[in-house]
């Protein structure tokens, strides 16, 4: 039962109606201030005045009950998917949706939910008048005036007493709070019997110490963080093998296959594939084969490919493979950088071996160090070799698109930039790393930092783009913070970077077809020519031949008479060849005279005795 009370009041008992008008300030009171109350005036310092809306008691308490706390942690799975469905799969989520768009209660379920989402949408999309929505800067900042520079962080250096090589840096996939380091001794039988073989993982907020030690039979060459469970890495050893570890079981690693299923030099590079499972990966080596794994089963390779350029799968033809690429939105691509300076573009979902291999570039007078295509756009890639870096459009594979100037020290590794799409990091022998901004100038680097005295021998960037570790001979990683225009995307930099690639792409496309019509011209003139005109020039070329040939008889015969002329001083003996040309019955008539004559001339008794000696003196 609701009980309902109207209260009523006249309206003549309100009140006069409030009228409000801008008028001017009126002054109604004025005190003048009065100079004797200042005698009663109590100067304190300091002045603290406790102001409480309760009373003010001499003594009292107060008794509540203890709050019980307890932690409890929740794992939260995107879109409240069911445990057998991954999130990351699209193919997943597809399948289950399809199933649940078929239950009879779906329809009833979004017809419920329907009214409340809208609500929240209303409330969401509900405009405050009072906000300002201007006074923020744009997501895509201006260029940054500051000065371009990079200043080191932190050094991680090997704890061991005979140090190491860096060989591979990986960063931590969840945030980048850790760094796998690969330490390897990468000269040849330079290693000594007392060198350690662990690899390290290091915290960032703990760089004194190694935050886990990763122990293999042999040192490891490259180790690589796998991106769907960063508990796993996958790392190939010095002798050939490749193994994964789990750090949530210790220091040893959980699997490595037997040696003879492995590669036969040491393993350059290992990179994860992105599958469903997450548990693939692929490995090159300077024994000219690609491997592909499946740690969930690894006693022998899932598959294999011979670097044998002429397509026959002859092992002893295979170029080595030093560096290796693979892009997640291009799964069937990938590219291998070999020792002859080749990069080789592969297909794996060919059918045969043969067509595997795509197409091939060729650029570099040594091994292709570091592959890595442009996190922006993935047509163009960057290499590293000799002593430049190039960059290349898959379009092309005559030419680079831009090449770097050549160094006097050795280019040993490189990157790109993770945030910017013409910016990219190389390191030389030199220990200097050089950064490229490729929309500011091609000809010399934006700025270069002088790491270390040793030789920088590998580089990576966090995914934020903020930092960047470069390792050296000496063991030591160095962390570097850059300065915010080297990370920042400035306003129209994708724009200018893709005017600027598409533009040398077609310079180097009319560069191509310019030079094969010239060899095409060359080839119909010489196939054009008249048959009479052909002898002619034949003759005129086969004179030319004869003078130049006889010019260099004699140049060779006088050269040879002045070096007998010196020995026979030197050694004061007589030359058994001038008293034989002394005689005039074995003198040079019978033997050189009548081929002087042939061509038309009697020859001089000097020119005799020079064609005398050529034809005695190696009897």
């Amino acid at each position: 039962m609701e009980i309902v009370y109207v209260y009523t009041k006249i309206r003549n008992e309100f009140g006069r109606q409030c009228n409000f008008s801008d008028r001017p300030a009126e002054l109604h009171v004025d005190i003048i201030p009065d100079p004797k109350l200042s005698e009663y005036f109590i100067n304190r310092n300091p002045c603290d005045v406790a102001v409480q809306c309760s009373k003010v008691l001499s003594e009292h308490e107060a008794n509540t009950v203890r709050f019980q706390t307890e932690n409890r942690g929740i794992n939260h799975v995107e879109g409240g998917w069911p445990k057998d469905v991954n999130p990351m799969e699209l193919e997943h989520t597809i399948r289950y949706r399809k199933k649940v768009e078929k239950d009879e209660n779906y329809i009833n379920t979004i017809m419920q939910l329907g009214g409340l989402m809208e609500h929240c949408i209303k409330q969401n999309n509900a405009i405050n008048i009072y906000q300002e929505y201007f006074d923020e800067e744009d997501d895509i900042m201006d260029t940054v005036q500051e000065a371009l520079s990079a200043k080191t962080t932190n050094v991680f250096r090997d704890p061991n007493r005979i140090k190491r090589t860096v060989s591979h840096l990986s960063w931590h996939p969840d945030g980048a709070r850790k760094l796998a380091i690969a330490y390897c001794c990468l000269e040849f039988q330079r290693g000594s019997p007392e060198m350690s073989l662990d690899s390290y993982i290091w915290d960032l907020e703990h760089p004194s110490k190694p935050d886990m030690a990763l122990k293999p039979f042999t040192p490891l060459v490259c180790l690589e963080y796998n991106p769907k469970d960063p508990h796993i890495l996958a790392g190939g050893c010095y002798n050939g093998q490749i193994g994964y570890w789990d750090t949530r079981k210790g220091s040893q690693a959980v699997e490595m296959p037997a040696i003879e299923h492995c590669h036969r030099d040491p393993v350059y590079k290992v990179i994860w594939l992105q599958s469903k499972t997450g548990t693939d990966c692929f490995s090159t080596s300077t024994d000219g084969q690609v491997l592909w794994w499946d740690i969930r089963k690894m006693s022998e390779p899932v598959e294999r490919l011979i670097l044998d350029t002429s397509k026959k799968e002859d092992l002893d033809n295979a170029l080595g493979g030093i560096s290796l690429e693979f892009e997640t939105t291009m799964p069937t691509k990938f590219m291998v950088g070999t020792e002859a300076g080749l990069i080789i573009l592969g297909n794996r979902k060919a059918k045969t071996p043969s067509e595997k291999i795509m197409g091939i570039f060729s650029g570099h007078h040594g091994p292709v160090y570091a592959l890595q295509r442009n996190p922006f756009f993935p047509k163009n890639f960057l290499s590293i070799g000799d002593w430049t870096a190039r960059v290349w459009s898959e379009d092309i594979k005559d030419a680079s698109i831009l090449c770097t100037k050549y160094h006097l020290s050795n280019l040993t590794d490189g990157c790109w930039s993770t945030m910017k799409a013409s910016v990219f990091f190389t390191t030389k022998m030199d220990g200097t790393l050089d950064v490229w901004d490729l929309s500011f100038k091609h000809n010399d680097p934006t700025l270069s930092i002088k790491v270390c005295d040793n030789p920088l021998y590998s580089i990576r960037m966090q995914d934020n783009g903020q930092y960047i570790v470069c390792g050296s001979h000496d063991g030591s990683a160095t962390l570097l913070e850059l300065s915010a225009g080297l990370y920042t995307l400035d306003k129209y930099e994708k724009s200018l970077a893709v005017a600027m690639y598409d533009r040398e792409t077609k310079r180097e496309k009319i560069l191509e077809s310019r030079h094969r019509e010239m060899r095409l011209k060359e080839r119909a003139k010489t196939e054009g020519k008249d048959e009479e005109q052909q002898p002619r020039e034949g003759v005129a070329a086969s004179q030319q031949e004869i003078e130049q040939v006889e010019e260099d008889f004699f140049e060779t015969i006088k050269a040879e008479k002045t070096r007998l002329m010196k020995r026979k001083k030197k050694q004061d003996v007589r030359c058994p060849k001038a008293e034989i040309w002394g005689s005039r019955a074995g003198g040079w008539d019978q033997e050189v005279g009548g081929a002087l004559e042939g061509r038309g001339r009697r020859a001089t008794e000097g020119e005799g005795y020079e064609m005398f000696l050529q034809l005695r003196l190696f009897e």
